[in-house]
């Protein structure tokens, strides 16, 4: 098992909420909890149900992470959000972020969180349009392959793995940086969270379902390790 070392900042991350209480939040299962993002906007934010779970247990059996073995759903407006490190996006369609919602994101991000956002083919304008309120002074970038990212517990030498064709052409992996810190993770053009799925649910050969739950793997340790 590859040693992966989750500095203290952010396990300290679940101690934000103390500046903002939950209001009767469920408690908090040992290790890191992984959650993902109930947005408003129509887009189906609930997509690919299997692959966070599938993550997950692909983090806990390969790595020495201490994960929790359920993922979490969190809204943007909540105060449970500060309790999770990691949060997780996906769908097919629009993504709205209410003006709350945008100012409670860019606290999140401030204080160490960290998004990984993964189009299941028809959000990605209206994912960018709405990022891009959260942190109107930090845009999107495309990574090179020899960001960490790629590297931080599989190598990926030419960057994201190719899952399902969408628009054609090669997928994309994007990043918005913070005060120089990678505070959210955008993979496009592939479909990441539809190869982490159940395989006879989308029929991908063990390959492809293998490559996305490696990306995924590297995702989890790179933001839980800078």
């Amino acid at each position: 098992m590859r040693s992966v070392r989750v500095p203290v900042a952010a396990l300290v991350l679940l101690a934000l909420a103390a500046a903002t209480p939950p209001v009767a939040a469920e408690p908090v299962e040992r290790g890191v909890t992984i959650a993902q993002l109930k947005y408003r906007g129509g887009g189906d934010w609930y997509a690919n149900p299997t692959a966070l779970p599938n993550l997950i247990a692909a983090v806990r059996t390969r790595t020495d992470i201490e994960a929790a073995p359920a993922p979490a759903t969190v809204s943007p407006e909540s105060d449970e959000l500060f309790l999770y490190p990691i949060i997780y996006m996906t769908g097919h369609g629009r993504v709205v972020f209410g003006d709350d919602e945008v100012e409670r994101l860019r606290r999140y991000f401030e204080r160490g969180g960290f998004l990984w956002a993964d189009d299941n083919y028809g959000m990605d304008a209206s994912f960018r349009s709405e990022i891009a309120k959260v942190l109107p002074g930090d845009p999107m970038v495309e990574l090179p392959f020899d960001h960490a990212i790629y590297h931080s517990f599989y190598d990926f030498p030419n960057g994201l793995p190719k899952i399902h064709e969408h628009d054609g052409g090669p997928p994309r992996g994007y990043g918005i940086f913070h005060e120089g810190r990678l505070v959210a993770f955008y993979s496009a053009n592939t479909d990441i969270g539809d190869g982490m799925e159940d395989p006879e649910v989308h029929h991908d050969p063990p390959e492809k379902h293998e490559a996305a739950l490696r990306m995924g793997v590297n995702v989890l340790v790179y933001a839980l390790s800078h």
